[in-house]
């Protein structure tokens, strides 16, 4: 099967092509605007890749592709909060995404979040009316609306997955952007404070990138015409947990250090409910959090032993 993953060189779109190359013809399109070649070299000689914006998609000569993964959409609220002109950005790629979709028949799953249930409360679940709070959440919901009104007038196939807290391998190259966990890993790692924001006992939903590629996967083959899916744990863990567990892994005794909450519309917990995937899509995500974070931890030494 020919496979298109837009954003294939970041975090979870990596973690995908690494599943994906080794059964299936694979293009990966990326900017590398928070992605990394690096990511891709375990698969480097499996793949084409195509150094470009997903806006160029209809220039590229791309033909009898059955499935896009389309990653390539600036994927953290900050990034919207500093150029709110992202919003338009990415409404628009993921029309040219539509449209290619359209035109070539192909089935197309794409990345939605969980950051449309800000000022709901969890358990949350794929039938809640959203409340937009900031250029994100609302560039994600059109993305859904439009998504859905291709599937009316057009009977494009596509499948939107609201990703809760991801963390995972490849999260290096985006820095800030990254995960909570990764960055109170790298951080603790090296013997500092990890920073919070507020007490410490906000919450999140947190999933292993491998589960989030498994959901990936079965989302590709399911006979699904148009939905939405959460793709979450059901368990919510608070961040000085994530630090104790860190403490406890890592034979370490690090505090972290408390600052005042400077975020408008702050989500103090998230909690996504399953059962929709689990029933339409056959996912149930399999890595427990202390399996996760031990699988990280081994990553993050491997990675700095082979840099020394």
């Amino acid at each position: 099967m020919k496979i298109l993953v837009t954003g294939g060189a970041g975090f979870i779109g990596s973690n995908l092509v690494e599943a994906l190359a080794g059964n299936h013809e694979v293009v990966v399109l990326d900017n590398f605007h928070t992605g990394s070649i690096e990511n891709l070299r375990a698969v480097k000689d499996k793949i084409k890749l195509i150094e470009a914006p997903c806006s160029a998609i209809a220039t590229l000569n791309l033909s009898k592709v059955e499935v896009i993964f389309h990653f390539g959409i600036p994927s953290s609220s900050p990034m919207y909060k500093e150029n709110p002109l992202l919003v338009g950005e990415a409404i628009n790629d993921s029309i040219r995404i539509l449209e290619f979709a359209r035109k070539n028949k192909s089935k197309l799953i794409f990345a939605s979040s969980s950051s449309l249930y800000s000022g709901l409360q969890p358990p949350h679940r794929e039938d809640m009316q959203p409340k937009v709070t900031d250029y994100y959440t609302e560039a994600r919901l059109c993305i859904e609306r439009i998504a859905r009104l291709y599937n009316t007038l057009y009977q494009v196939r596509s499948i939107g997955l609201r990703f809760f807290s991801v963390y995972g391998f490849h999260e290096e190259a985006k820095g800030k952007y990254a995960n909570i966990i990764s960055q109170f890993l790298w951080e603790m790692r090296k013997g500092k404070s990890p920073t919070i924001y507020g007490d410490g006992n906000q919450t999140r939903d947190f999933i292993f990138a491998r589960d989030v590629v498994d959901a990936c996967i079965k989302a590709m083959e399911s006979d699904v015409q148009c939905d939405i899916f959460n793709v979450a744990t059901g368990v919510e863990t608070s961040f000085n947990s994530i630090v104790s567990l860190f403490n406890e892994m890592l034979g370490t005794d690090i505090r972290p250090n408390y600052f005042p909450n400077p975020i408008q519309n702050y989500v103090d917990r998230t909690l996504g409910d399953t059962r929709k995937a689990e029933n339409y899509l056959g996912f149930k995500y399999r890595y427990t959090l202390n399996e996760g974070l031990a699988e990280l931890i081994a990553y993050e030494e491997l990675k700095s032993r082979e840099f020394r």
